[in-house]
């Protein structure tokens, strides 16, 4: 029930103001004028309770005057000359507007953290052969836990046995089912599909990043935006000069003998009314809400409306490259052999040696042997050593092989004068790689079977398309990065970002210092990354925008907006919804003084009836708060 209250309580309290009406003019008609007073209070009650203790809390607890006081003191001040229709319509426009308000802000906060329904209790822990329950605060990295078909996983953690579809929509808002195997990376609060899990928990239930949502959620729902911030400061105070103006028309004309004390007050009471700033307050949150809501959805979430506000102001942005513009997982680009040896057996050889290593190069050569079907068995290799800050070594079927720098092989040919005869050659493919950014591993024996392999750190697919509109936008993309001036190169050149705004061989302190120089060069300025070393930019920058599936924690604290699916593409429609925010709060702003404008100068030169007032002033309010919940249903960038 209280649910349900918090919910639809002002709408259905609105309803009811506006029934009361319905029945009081009736009754007024048909039978008694004393039972339609009575009608109308009850009218009065239904409609202005929430809005007078709101108004209340206010004036005693912050000593200040709002608007929700205005429409009351309007309303009471139109039923004591007997104006009971005009005033109990007041409250029922005022608390219909308030309760569409309301409504907006509900919505928004359903679509963003909705996930707090999602978060298991419990989960079936495996322990000594045996399934336990166990509540979710319980659980300890390290536990594998049960996952079962169509349940919800629990934890952050990783596939250790079985497969399964799990629908991650929840958490990234993608919208097919990805498919979960031994290895992959699972998210609590996402759903299990058909089949069964052993999960291994990586993380603790508060570092998880369903609990990194939460988080953010509460963060978002307490910041507003500078304009709003602006429009509340200005609301106390020009609701002071309404009261003064007010009191003003009320005591001067009649004192002076231009009208009597009634027409005074009818006066006074519909410059009250018009004047109140109801529409001008209401322009900017519903607006900003719809359109965080709407990002929501999206699997873009938003700290606050301020950063969608800054957003939509962006000239610059400052990507990171491993893990944001790539996929930060090197994989072999090429391969070449010199001689009479097949790429097979370099490949075999190559994945041997460096089957006892952890390095991510190591994982690219053995990823590539694995998917060109290419076993190997350890029991082929002896006398392993590594040859430190150089590469391996080891015994292969009776021969020494070594992988590494290519400064290795430049080493064991200045040994061995005359070993390597087709030197120049090799040495031109090595230039020319390392040249394309790729880094390069060399292999060979002593007998002179050499081979190259390059990798490469893959550029993300979907990054060229984020550039590329961002560009398009008239964006200026930046690229910094701790990697190779050779390798940042390369990859900008793919991407399609000027050579002369990549940064390269950069410190994290060093990353912030460029974001630093962009704001003071290009003005507002955002900063994009995943790891601990881009957590300093991503503070520096006016828009911190952390990866949020592969981003670290740090990035995710620090960070004023996350790609909870990593998709960058998505950063160009958060932009553009962002502006279409900003355009539909100017609409809204020009209109609201339009309205009041025409009203009190109408009040003045020509006198209107406090009808007219009420549905004009009240009307404009309703108006712009659904010009804003438009945003709710703003397409997504093609």
């Amino acid at each position: 029930m209280k649910k349900w209250m918090h919910r639809y309580g002002e709408i259905t309290a609105a309803a009811v103001s506006g029934l009361g009406i319905v029945a009081a003019a009736i009754v007024n008609n048909y039978w008694s004028s004393e039972v339609a007073v009575l009608l109308y209070l009850f009218a009065f009650i239904m409609g202005g309770f929430v809005k007078a203790v709101e108004g209340m809390k206010t004036l005693f607890v912050d000593k200040d005057l709002d608007v929700n006081l205005l429409m009351i003191f309007a309303a009471i001040g139109a039923a004591s000359i007997g104006y009971w229709t005009e005033g109990a319509l007041l409250i029922f426009i005022f608390a219909l507007s308030g309760a569409l308000e309301t409504y907006t802000m509900n919505k928004s906060s359903r679509d963003i953290s909705a996930l707090a329904e999602l978060k298991p209790e419990t989960a079936v822990v495996m322990k000594e052969g045996k399934e336990q329950q166990a509540r979710i605060e319980e659980l300890q990295i390290g536990d594998i836990v049960i996952v079962k078909p169509g349940d919800r996983l629990p934890a952050d953690g990783v596939v250790c046995e079985g497969t399964s579809a799990v629908d991650q929509s929840s958490i990234t808002g993608e919208s097919i089912p990805v498919d979960k195997e031994r290895g992959d990376e699972v998210f609590a609060g996402t759903l299990n599909g058909e089949g069964a899990l052993f999960v291994e928990v990586t993380q603790s239930s508060e570092s998880s990043l369903f609990a990194k949502i939460i988080k953010m959620v509460q963060e978002a729902q307490s910041e507003m935006p500078a304009s709003q911030n602006f429009i509340e400061k200005f609301e106390g105070i020009y609701a002071k000069v309404i009261v003064l103006v007010t009191s003003a028309i009320i005591i001067i004309p009649p004192l002076l003998t231009w009208m009597s004390w009634g027409d005074a007050f009818y006066k006074a009471m519909v410059f009250m009314v018009v004047a109140s700033p109801c529409a001008l307050v209401a322009s900017i949150m519903p607006a900003m809400l719809s359109a965080i809501s709407t990002s929501a959805r999206r699997g873009v979430l938003f700290k606050g409306g301020a950063h969608l506000e800054h957003l939509a102001k962006i000239k610059a942005i400052a990507f990171d490259k491993t893990g944001t513009l790539t996929a930060g997982k090197p994989k072999v680009t090429n391969i070449i052999v010199y001689g009479e040896w097949e790429e097979k057996d370099l490949l075999g050889k190559s994945a041997l040696l460096e089957s006892l290593s952890n390095h991510p190069l190591a994982k690219a050569i053995k990823d590539k042997a694995v998917e060109a079907g290419i076993a190997y068995d350890h029991a082929e290799m002896n006398d392993f050593q590594a040859l430190t800050g150089w590469g391996l070594q080891a015994q292969i079927s009776g021969r020494t092989w070594k992988i590494g720098k290519p400064q290795l092989l430049e080493q064991y040919a200045g040994e061995n004068n005359g070993w390597l005869s087709n030197r120049d050659a090799v040495r031109a493919d090595i230039s020319r790689l390392e040249a394309e950014g790729k880094t390069v591993t060399v292999i060979f024996d002593e007998t002179c079977h050499i081979g190259v392999i390059a990798m490469r750190d893959v550029v993300r697919q979907e990054a060229k398309d984020a550039i590329a509109n961002l560009q398009q936008a008239g964006i200026k993309t930046v690229m910094l990065t701790g990697d190779q001036p050779k390798t940042a190169y390369a990859i900008a050149a793919e991407l399609g970002i000027e050579r002369e705004y990549v940064y390269a061989g950069l410190l994290p302190e060093d990353k912030a210092v460029r974001i630093a120089e962009m704001k003071e060069k290009f003005g507002t300025t955002a900063m994009v990354g995943d790891g601990v070393n881009d957590a300093p930019a991503l503070a520096v920058a006016t828009v911190g925008i952390a990866m949020g599936a592969a981003g670290s924690g740090a990035a995710l604290e620090t960070a004023d907006l996350v790609l909870m699916n990593d998709d960058i593409t998505k950063i160009s429609d958060s932009i553009a919804l962002g502006k279409r925010a900003i355009t539909i709060i100017k609409q809204n702003i020009v209109f609201a003084i339009a309205v009041i404008s025409v009203l009190i100068a109408s009040n003045f030169i020509s006198g209107i009836s406090l009808p007219l007032g009420v549905i004009g002033h009240e009307g404009s309010t309703i108006l712009v708060i659904l010009n804003g919940l438009r945003l709710l249903f703003h397409r997504q960038e093609a």
